[in-house]
């Protein structure tokens, strides 16, 4: 099938797009940078930073010591984002995240104390060890963009995105995001385990982390708005549009699902392609795009009939195989 000819089919009055294949790739050179630092996972690196560029929010979910943290201390030295680390425990209270006014008695007034949230690139480390209040003072943070201490709104800078990351559910002393909090996270990825000739090298060289803190900025963290306006103008065709409400139809019809994508699934879904597309240096949406960001993006908003967790990607591929390209 010639997408290209679908795909670009547009009125005659329509604003002619800059083609962007011809343009030099301005975040290619922080892809190649963290794909030394996070070895063999140059899938996973482009997830986040598409993530990231659609606008959203990631959800990292794996066992421990599989580079969770040094993606996100690698991406936040490459974009020139200021970074801040919460460790979620049992005992975090909301305030250790937004932050406290103190009263000052020489000045006979309070000050507020800016928590870690006040930031741009947040490592939410562990999200599911604090309890369900504490997820939920960063997680409408990132709603929102602001929180809201003792009656006064204070806006988070720009950009702000958060990486949280989660410990399987089964692993004892966790928290288990519930559904409607998954779903402020674009998009949820897992990084695994390292393939044999990655571990080696990893082994051989001690590990990683340490390379990570020696990153200079690649991209200036002003210049991120700027992309993020230029990933949401990628055209996405009538067609194009037209595939992405069929496979949020079909999940809802789906027996393998308790219930389908919402229509906030479909605008994170759109905006993730876009992103991905652009990466790849197109100015339009392909449906190609829509297949590999579909995974990331739907699993955690699905549940699966069988059992209580979430559904599995080979549900995900069983959807996509049951809806024609228009």
């Amino acid at each position: 099938m010639d997408y290209d000819s679908i795909f670009r089919k547009r009125p005659m009055f329509a604003v002619t797009l800059p083609t962007l294949a011809t343009r030099p790739r301005p975040l290619d050179p922080v892809l190649n940078a963290a794909g030394r630092i996070i070895l063999g996972k140059d899938r996973e690196i482009r997830q986040a930073i598409a993530c990231l560029l659609a606008g959203g929010h990631l959800l990292i979910e794996d066992l421990p010591g599989v580079g969770k943290t040094t993606l996100a201390h690698a991406l936040a030295r490459l974009l020139g984002l200021a970074f801040s680390r919460i460790q979620f425990t049992s005992d975090l209270l909301p305030a250790d995240i937004t932050g406290v006014s103190i009263y000052e008695r020489q000045r006979g007034e309070f000050r507020f104390l800016p928590g870690p949230v006040f930031s741009q690139l947040i490592l939410a480390d562990e999200i599911n060890r604090a309890t369900p209040k504490t997820q939920s003072a960063l997680l409408e943070a990132m709603e929102e963009r602001q929180v809201t201490v003792e009656g006064e709104t204070r806006p988070l800078p720009e950009p702000f995105f958060v990486i949280a990351t989660q410990n399987p559910s089964h692993q004892i002393g966790t928290f288990p995001l519930p559904e409607s909090q998954l779903d402020r996270f674009l998009m949820r990825i897992e990084l695994g385990y390292p393939d044999r000739n990655a571990e080696r090298t990893l082994l051989a060289a001690g590990g990683q982390r340490a390379l990570a803190d020696q990153l200079s900025p690649l991209v200036a963290a002003r210049d991120l708005p700027v992309l993020q306006s230029e990933v949401a103008g990628v055209h996405a065709a009538a067609p194009l549009i037209d595939y992405v409400q069929a496979l949020v139809e079909a999940s809802r019809r789906d027996p393998a699902f308790q219930h389908g994508l919402s229509p906030r699934a479909g605008l994170a879904l759109l905006a993730a392609a876009r992103a991905w597309a652009w990466l790849d240096g197109r100015d339009m949406v392909l449906p190609d795009d829509v297949q590999e960001v579909l995974p990331a993006v739907a699993r955690h908003r699905l549940r699966a009939t069988q059992g209580t967790g979430m559904a599995r990607a080979e549900d995900i591929t069983a959807l996509i195989r049951t809806v024609p390209i228009p």
